[in-house]
């Protein structure tokens, strides 16, 4: 009878058991639901992870081509012992790259004695690729602004022959072009060597500065020893409209030495100023923190829901050597009419990716 008695209450004890186990899992199937729903995750919502494209990939401009997929550019790097004068990569979806090689592999006939070809911007008009960009002219005495031009995405972009503008120092660097949707006028920003960032308009070939133009100072520099203000140096502009303003990014102040570098944001009614720098926190949106040092020099991509992305360039923190990666996060435009970074950015744990149509097919 003692043993059936025992039998009972291990029988007993089992279904208990098994009754908390049930009760657990169910609870923690519910939690994880919720989690999901609470950041509008279901099972076919796609995730990311930066880094999305881990090689050094410095000053990324990130274009959508008529072809559907996205194009990446960047500054030249050293691959198997080999330069790439300007990167290009490609992906279907903003997290899955692949290298294609070098968008300029001839150096212009005035800078081919040189090897300082920096942050290319790209626009597609009317089938032709237009790639802006920094070179060394032969006489080494001051950084030119340039352009080249393509029929593919990828190149081979062919330089236009000389120099778009030329000066002292690296003050002609970092051109982002953009045509202004309200005047139509086609324009060239760029700017850096401590002098402020410039807008001018460029001629209806685009190869040109426009007859009679100038230049605009927009953003100026700001020596400071707070170490909250990085505005010492500015560059790296790139310009967008959304809900009525123009909206312009724009970085500084060391990149590549102490990190000290960040992301602002201004805002304007006009693509030609006045500019009003974000007034909280100086104007920064994306810092340093414990994941990534030196964050900046981005484009803004929209996706097929119309939210826009930030992509930048950062430095592991304790991999300073592999250069300059290519990150991703989310922009929120506020109700103060004021654009800011998703929270945490820059970011590395899981979050939800981009929304692309070719993702689906």
């Amino acid at each position: 009878m003692a043993f059936i008695g025992k039998l009972k209450n291990l029988m007993c004890l089992k279904y208990k058991l098994r009754s908390l186990i049930f009760i657990v899992s169910v609870l923690l199937l519910n939690t994880i639901a919720f989690s999901q729903t609470s950041i509008g995750l279901n099972r076919k919502t796609p995730l990311y992870q930066n880094t999305v494209f881990d090689f050094d990939f410095p000053d990324p401009t990130v274009i959508r081509a008529s072809d559907g997929y996205f194009y990446a550019y960047a500054t030249q790097t050293v691959i198997n012992g080999n330069w790439l004068n300007i990167q290009v990569a490609r992906s279907a979806d903003l997290e899955n790259w692949v290298r294609l090689g070098d968008a300029l592999p001839v150096k212009p006939a005035w800078a081919n004695q040189t090897q300082n070809f920096w942050a290319p911007h790209v626009s597609q008009i009317d089938g032709i690729y237009f790639m802006y960009y920094s070179a060394d002219p032969n006489s080494r005495n001051g950084l030119c602004l340039a352009v080249a031009t393509a029929t593919n995405p990828a190149g081979p972009f062919t330089d236009k022959g000389t120099a778009l503008k030329c000066g002292n120092g690296f003050v002609n660097i970092d051109p982002m072009a953009y045509d202004d949707p309200a005047t139509g006028k086609r324009l060239l920003y760029w700017g850096s060597g401590f002098e402020p960032i410039k807008v001018q308009e460029l001629a209806e070939n685009r190869l040109d500065f426009a007859a009679n133009s100038q230049p605009v100072n927009l953003i100026f520099p700001i020596n400071s020893a707070d170490p909250n203000m990085y505005r010492d140096l500015v560059e790296g502009v790139w310009v967008t409209f959304r809900n009525g303003y123009y909206y312009m990014f724009f970085s500084g102040d060391d990149c590549c030495t102490s990190t000290h570098y960040a992301i602002m944001a201004a805002r304007s009614r006009s693509a030609t100023g006045p500019f009003e720098v974000m007034p909280e926190n100086n104007g920064v949106i994306i810092k340093k923190n414990d994941k990534w040092l030196g964050p900046g020099h981005n484009s803004v991509i929209r996706d097929d829901k119309s939210r826009d992305w930030i992509v930048y360039h950062a430095y592991h923190p304790n991999d300073r050597n592999r250069g300059r990666v290519m990150i991703m996060d989310k922009l929120i435009y506020g109700a103060d009419g004021w654009v800011r970074a998703a929270e945490g950015a820059p970011t590395k744990e899981v979050r939800v990716a981009p929304f692309i149509n070719r993702r689906r097919q």
